[in-house]
């Protein structure tokens, strides 16, 4: 957990549950409070942090990413998904939701704790010294991302069940992921090297940004101030990052919509569907407007959730009673 105090307070700070480091580079100049809890312990505050940030963005925002799913596995405009889900029915527009959710949750409480975890690590390998701090913040991002990759079956579950092709033949979650286990272990991690090329680099990008760019917003005496502030940090970032690798998730999503056969390899999958779109960049980015409005929305939920939790329960004095 890092915690910023200003530097008068260096002094008087003499809590034995937490330690001082100083990291001072060009851009990143920081006094990081952390506490001595294990990274690996139930009550990390990283980990804790990035589930409940997960759960309460992805219950906001699943309908929407519903509708981005299907433009991107279809080719078609926002309105024509929208006609989709209205012709299925309210009862339909939730379904899919539990393998997103466990994901979510999972992969958020990694993203942020591994994260955290690595940067320990990568200090205690270095024997305490001194280290710049933006190599090692995109060192321990892209460790986090890269080891967020086990997850993979999740997003392979979540594909099949948001394919209007795919409904009679996988109804739920755990349905699915024994209809699977008759192709093997192999199956559950198709896609997995687009998931490889976007966790690392995405993780790196948003953990070397986040910092200098809530830096540049004003800090609030009101908590609301600061909520808003959090907010559109996380939601600026997020936006772009996840447009940068929006046709990375295109091509995952053709390459996991299909169960059994031959395993086709990401650069074959990818010229078939630039082929199958006309050769045209532009349907690559068929969706891309409703996806930056919902990662506008989910890593502003993100952020500001992640820093309320941990505000609210992971200070210092609170550690204690968790």
């Amino acid at each position: 957990m890092l915690i910023y105090l200003p530097r008068n307070h260096f002094s008087s700070i003499k809590n034995n549950a937490t330690s001082v480091h100083f990291n001072v580079t060009e851009g990143y100049s920081s006094t990081q409070i952390r506490s001595n809890v294990s990274p690996n312990s139930k009550s990390s505050p990283e980990f804790v942090c990035g589930a409940g940030a997960a759960f309460a963005n992805i219950v906001l925002t699943f309908p929407v990413n519903k509708a981005i799913f299907r433009q991107q596995i279809h080719g078609i405009n926002l309105s024509s998904a929208v006609k989709q889900l209205q012709l299925e029915g309210v009862r339909n527009l939730y379904r899919g939701l539990g393998p997103p959710l466990l994901l979510k949750c999972t992969t958020l409480s990694l993203t942020f704790g591994l994260y955290d975890f690595y940067n320990k690590q990568i200090h205690r390998w270095n024997h305490g010294s001194t280290l710049p701090a933006l190599p090692v913040k995109l060192l321990a991002a892209t460790l986090a991302g890269t080891t967020e990759a086990i997850l993979t079956p999740f997003e392979r579950v979540q594909v099949l069940l948001q394919d209007r092709h795919q409904q009679r033949k996988y109804t739920n979650t755990v349905q699915a992921f024994h209809n699977l286990k008759r192709f093997g272990l192999k199956e559950y991690y198709r896609g997995l090297t687009p998931i490889l090329i976007r966790n690392g680099p995405s993780n790196a990008v948003y953990f070397a940004l986040r910092e200098p760019v809530r830096n540049i917003l004003p800090n609030y005496q009101s908590s609301a101030g600061n909520i808003a502030s959090d907010f559109v940090s996380g939601a600026v970032l997020g936006a772009v990052i996840s447009t940068m690798y929006y046709p990375l998730n295109v091509v995952k999503s053709v390459m996991q919509r299909k169960a059994g056969g031959e395993f086709t390899s990401f650069n074959k999958t990818f010229i078939k569907v630039f082929n199958d779109r006309n050769r045209s960049v532009q349907k690559l980015y068929y969706g891309v407007q409703a996806n930056f409005m919902r990662s506008l929305i989910s890593w502003g939920i993100i952020n500001a959730t992640y820093e309320i939790l941990k505000r609210n329960f992971f200070q210092p004095d609170n550690i204690k009673s968790l």
